[in-house]
């Protein structure tokens, strides 16, 4: 600063604006915490058609300590999360908030996010060490909370769209699945998508496949226990290397971004399709623009960027890091540089978009 330079002036309303806003991002996170605590004793669920209830009576809903419940509706009503009538000191779970917290079959259920949010927040302080040196975090260092609740976090999503939706907006797909079509789920994860397929689609049979060996380990028990064991296989491989060819139909749900080499990914798809093959790509809904993307949505898909997606494809060879964030015009990008011709978006909802690509 020169002799004649002076400081810039404080403007105190921006500052008391701004600090208030961070108070409440601290509240939020601390309640990412409360909402699985809750998840996980089962007290929206208690809570969910009960009415006005007092601590007491939710405490003994649910097998817990009335002291303990006592501050956590406080918070959650100081989010307003839930309601509190002060004249009767009861707390209740509106019939909304009830689709978001408790109905595991509604589309808009949340705990899994919550959860996979919290696991995240759990493992930066790895992430935050990885900053320094620009090396990666493999998805598979990462904590339990973080595979369950990006399953559990994504399913409500595909529940609602992926057979309804999703699946229809491809051209000629559907009739091909009715028939017998030869599926290939890569980056299946716990297998969720590939068993809502599996079920929907009798006549067919799947391939899954996922470098992470626990995950797979996970997903022949599911597909075990959901009766479809006989039409769908699961293989611990990465994206570049899944076995089979002549494929009908290859899936990638919310993992693209997460490759290191999705252009070697890409190529690798191109050589499984049969010639009249399908690719379907879920993404996370993005702009292709940064500015397009400073919403809620696309603050959340960031923020599990930095600590989850980014640190993944960092790990891997290449290591391109798409991001969550990348955008219809790089997806294409990534498409076309793989000798697919032809690519659009077929469908989308809040938080997805849904790619269509063929040879």
């Amino acid at each position: 600063m020169t002799a004649t330079e002076q400081p810039a002036a404080i403007d105190m309303d921006k500052l008391m604006g701004f600090l208030f806003q961070a108070a409440g991002d601290i509240g939020a996170t601390v309640n990412t915490a409360l909402v699985v605590m809750g998840d996980r004793l089962g007290l929206y669920r208690a809570m969910a058609g009960a009415g006005p209830l007092t601590p007491a009576e939710l405490a003994q809903r649910t097998g817990t300590a009335e002291r303990y419940i006592r501050e956590w509706l406080n918070a959650q009503a100081a989010g307003a999360y839930v309601d509190y009538d002060p004249d009767s000191g009861r707390y209740s779970l509106p019939l909304e908030h009830a689709a978001v917290l408790a109905d595991e079959s509604s589309p808009t259920y949340l705990p899994g996010a919550f959860q996979n949010a919290l696991g995240s927040v759990i493992d930066s302080p790895r992430i935050t060490d990885a900053v320094k040196t620009g090396e990666g975090v493999g998805w598979h260092e990462h904590n339990q909370d973080v595979f369950d609740g990006c399953e559990r976090g994504l399913l409500p999503g595909y529940n609602a769209n992926l057979i309804s939706a999703w699946l229809p907006a491809l051209d000629g797909v559907v009739a091909k699945l009715e028939r017998g079509a030869a599926v290939a789920d890569v980056g299946c994860g716990h297998g969720a998508s590939t068993i809502l397929m599996a079920q929907a689609f009798p006549a067919a049979t799947f391939v899954g496949s996922d470098y992470h060996e626990g995950s797979i380990t996970t997903a022949r028990q599911r597909a075990a226990e959901a009766g479809v064991s006989d039409r769908v296989r699961f293989e611990v491989a990465s994206a570049s290397s899944f076995s089979g060819r002549g494929y009908d139909l290859v899936t990638m749900f919310d993992c693209l971004h997460d490759m290191g080499d999705p252009v070697g990914a890409a190529r690798h798809v191109r050589q499984a399709l049969a010639p009249d093959g399908t690719w379907m790509i879920v993404e996370p809904i993005a702009g292709d623009r940064v500015e397009d993307n400073f919403n809620p949505v696309g603050r959340l898909f960031y923020g599990l960027s930095t600590l989850l997606c980014t640190p993944a494809s960092l790990s891997q060879d290449v290591g391109l890091a798409l991001g969550a964030q990348a955008g219809e015009a790089r997806i294409r990008e990534v498409v076309t540089q793989a000798g697919l011709t032809r690519f659009r978006r077929a469908s989308e909802t809040l938080i997805n978009a849904v790619f269509e690509a063929r040879p």
